[in-house]
């Protein structure tokens, strides 16, 4: 199981150690006003998460003062947005979602999704760009055919090339 579900984070609090992080990088510490801003919450709520994520060790905070992340925060903050980039490229790049659409979706998914299968996708990602059978091509017949310019009528001239190049021994690897 993920590090952060170990801790027992809500995806609320999860949005928080990520926002921090990525105040952080921008501005190396974290306001409680930047915080509430990117996540479109009262200073109030704010700071009841915050306590929350000092008690438990991922946050150095003191009230009016900035915030930022401890070791152990910022681990766990990186695995969250490790995750939500590769869910928002996978819905983006391969299901050919809007950039936004995909984007909210990975923000949903991440929250949920556990460490073997988050992995599994990052495998499946590489593979995906890297296997001779798929890659770059393979990805803009998918987009074409998503956007409906490619009618299933015309995937037998596909199968019968890959066929063709398989009996010739040129389909790429096995396994």
């Amino acid at each position: 199981m993920d590090s952060n579900h170990k801790e027992g984070l809500s995806a609320s609090l999860e949005d928080y150690l990520e926002v921090i992080l990525r105040l952080e990088d921008e501005s190396r510490v974290a306001r409680a006003k930047d915080i509430a801003d990117r996540l479109g919450v009262s200073r109030a709520s704010v700071t009841g998460a915050l306590k929350t994520l000092a008690e438990r060790d991922l946050i150095n905070y003191t009230p009016y003062s900035y915030t930022t992340l401890t070791e152990k925060g910022k681990e766990i903050a990186k695995e969250i947005i490790r995750r939500h980039e590769t869910l928002k490229e996978f819905f983006q790049d391969f299901l050919q979602l809007e950039s936004e659409h995909a984007d909210a979706n990975a923000c949903r998914v991440e929250h949920a999704i556990d460490s073997q299968a988050m992995d599994r996708m990052v495998y499946f990602l590489s593979f995906m760009r890297r296997c001779p059978r798929t890659g770059e091509d393979w990805l803009e017949s998918f987009r074409s055919y998503c956007k409906g310019r490619v009618q299933e009528s015309r995937c037998g001239e596909c199968l019968e090339k890959l066929r063709s190049k398989q009996h010739k021994g040129l389909a790429g690897c096995s396994g």
